[in-house]
């Protein structure tokens, strides 16, 4: 097996196909909700949360629920040659294991994953109350890295998950065209036109 450099893209071999996609790449026509880093296909029976930083108001990531399972996605800036996803994985698996989580790497339909037990602390009290599996996805793009966590069903079942990773294939990044240090989050924001769920 050939050794990864640190720096090597992870992504699948038909990304670029399949998605995730950048925005050069994606059928724009279809009614994608716009969240400015990211763009989400609705789909019924999706629903769709924006997680915001309590200090600054700024939208940090974007949460789906879908199939018994919630899958969030965050955007960041990255270099237009190297990847993000092998030096990122190293560092969520070394924090999870800190907090007393277990972390298994195994590869998934995006390439490398995580699989971990992350401890569950009750509100308050600091105490640990049991762990719950969570997923850890990453695909390196041209000039940006998507990370996805899997929580719920498509995390306890990883093989009955593929209606969630058909919806992290379907997530467009809109990197822009702004200089952006590697790792800042690609701006998030609230959809421009909100239509009502019916």
């Amino acid at each position: 097996m050939d050794a990864v450099a640190p720096t090597d893209k992870s992504a699948p071999e038909d990304r670029a196909e399949s998605g995730p996609h950048d925005e050069t790449e994606a059928n724009l026509v279809r009614p994608y909700v716009d969240l400015g880093g990211v763009k989400v296909l609705p789909r019924e029976g999706l629903h769709l949360r924006l997680e915001v930083e309590e200090g600054s108001q700024r939208v940090v990531a974007v949460g789906l629920d879908y199939d018994e399972s919630t899958l969030q996605v965050q955007p960041f800036a990255a270099p237009r040659s190297t990847g993000l996803w092998h030096e990122i994985r190293g560092q969520i698996a070394e924090q999870i294991e800190r907090q007393g989580g277990v972390v298994t790497e195994v590869d998934g339909p995006f390439g490398p994953e995580l699989r971990a037990q992350v401890p569950v602390v009750s509100d308050g009290t600091g105490v640990t109350d049991g762990a719950r599996p969570a997923r850890f996805i990453g695909v390196d793009g041209p000039r940006w890295f998507l990370r996805g966590v899997i929580a719920g069903k498509a995390a306890e079942q990883p093989d009955d998950a593929s209606a969630i990773e058909d919806l992290f294939r379907s997530v467009v990044v809109v990197r822009g065209t702004t200089p952006m240090p590697p790792r800042d989050l690609i701006p998030l924001h609230m959809p421009k036109s909100t239509q009502s769920a019916v």
